[in-house]
């Protein structure tokens, strides 16, 4: 089976076109449902419902009505002898699957859980205070950092199960101090019941595991229900549903980003290797839905990395699945030079992306929207993916030209403190009167002038 993946020639006049498309494809979207999936949701809700429609109706049943609904919904979608017994892990479940576990995992779970401590530690932002002084007015200003005192945390386990994104994204949040951590996870055999994941939890000290998935487990974090208090903030990659729940619940709590099928832009040059390309590709596309795309100026790399996917995707387990997405989702594109290789990899603002040329320290300049960004020929993705200390957990869509990557950082809330002595608030008074008779706010120049007028 020929692999039919796009190719794009930025010298050719449908360059544009074509590459309007591939963005438009990557772009969030929450009203693409397949055939199947749409007869899906007739035969659970009567009707053929968007996945946004789907989403609020779940939400607002959550929201208004509690824990029932949560159950049902879980019946319903996941497991259909869900009980409310089962709907938290048991410290002794945990304990257990610690206990069962392999050590040499265990061994990599600890190193792994100190590397993502070590960095996120690093770039914590710390408090900051200045004092102006002049004679006796003394001003002093502070910014404040405290960390949130509840996170929810989603957890995929459908397909897969994934106890990287427990570390990815719990240490993190520990590493900024959160006291209450509450993980969600589907209950399925890749979720709630894996050995592996819930020994990844026991290993990082989280007792609050609870065994629900989609946008059900969203509202259940971001409403409370009976046994699942509320929480602050909810991270996590997931499903569609999943991303669209994140979006209807923000505003009554925070989320981290609404994220979409994972990407790889490889940005390569002559000195590349079309294996490791291929590769690198395809290690984004088996997430299934995945996006691979290869942008070069070399010319003979585009024919040498089509045929390296053909040669690895015939000898991979998900080989199939990677295939349909880099022919739906992926793309090879050759660029004029590197200027708008460039370019077009900004445009693209891509979740990961991949610089496989000599020095590629050179290019770091020229390229802004990113998730992250791994440089050189022996730095493939799944080293940010599991090991290196940045979490895995970023912006994807083209939302990399104004998003961040989760981290620390995002687990600590801000508050700015202002002191003033008297004679400072004094001093100060004029510019208050001056600016609240501009704007008519006559209470803001009286709540001063009664302190400076004694």
């Amino acid at each position: 089976m020929s692999l039919k993946i796009p190719t794009i020639d930025c010298s050719l006049g449908n360059a544009e076109e074509l590459f309007a498309e591939l963005r438009n494809k990557l772009s969030p979207r929450g009203d693409v449902v397949s055939e199947a999936g749409r007869q899906r949701t007739v035969e659970l809700f009567g009707e053929p419902l968007s996945p946004q429609q789907v989403v609020e109706r779940i939400c607002r049943d959550v929201q208004s009505q509690g824990l029932e609904p949560l159950l049902n919904y879980s019946r319903l979608l996941d497991r259909p002898d869900f009980d409310v017994s089962d709907l938290r892990v048991s410290p002794e479940e945990l304990a257990a699957a610690h206990a069962k576990a392999d050590t040499e995992f265990l061994e990599t779970v600890r190193q792994v859980r100190d590397n993502v401590m070590e960095f996120q530690k690093a770039i914590l932002t710390e408090d900051v205070s200045i004092v102006r002084e002049s004679g006796d007015a003394r001003v002093e200003l502070k910014q404040r950092y405290r960390p949130l005192k509840r996170v929810g945390i989603c957890v995929p386990g459908g397909a897969a199960a994934y106890p990287s994104t427990v570390l990815m994204t719990a240490v993190p949040a520990q590493a900024a101090g959160v006291p209450e951590i509450a993980i969600v996870v589907p209950p399925t055999e890749f979720g709630g019941y894996n050995t592996d994941l819930l020994a990844t939890c026991h290993e990082l000290g989280i007792t609050e595991v609870y065994r629900v998935g989609g946008a059900q487990a969203v509202a259940a974090l971001a409403y409370g229900v009976e046994g699942i208090p509320r929480v602050d903030k909810i991270v996590g990659p997931g499903n569609l549903f999943v991303a669209l729940a994140k979006r209807y619940v923000f505003g009554e709590v925070d989320i981290d980003s609404i994220a979409g099928p994972s990407e790889v832009i490889v940005l390569a040059d002559e000195t590349a290797r079309p294996d490791y390309i291929a590769s690198d590709l395809i290690s984004q596309a088996e997430h299934s839905p995945g996006s691979g795309v290869l942008i070069t100026w070399h010319a003979p790399l585009i024919e040498q990395v089509q045929n390296a996917l053909e040669t690895q995707l015939s000898q991979l387990s998900r080989g199939d699945l990677a295939r349909k997405c880099l022919e739906d989702y992926g793309a090879l594109i050759l660029a004029r030079d590197e200027d708008e290789a460039a370019e077009l990899t900004d445009l693209l603002a891509t979740e990961h992306l991949h610089l496989s040329m000599d020095h590629p320290e050179r290019m770091l300049d020229r390229v802004q929207n990113a998730g992250a960004i791994f440089v050189g020929h022996f730095t493939p993705v799944a080293f940010g993916d599991y090991v290196a200390g940045p979490s895995h957990v970023l912006p994807t869509g083209g939302t990399a030209r104004f998003a961040n990557g989760l981290c620390a950082n995002d687990f600590l809330k801000r508050s700015s403190i202002i002191s003033y002595n008297e004679e400072a608030c004094r001093r100060d008074a004029p510019n208050v009167r001056i600016l609240a008779d501009k704007e008519g706010l006559t209470a803001h120049r009286a709540s001063v002038d009664i302190r400076v007028n004694e």
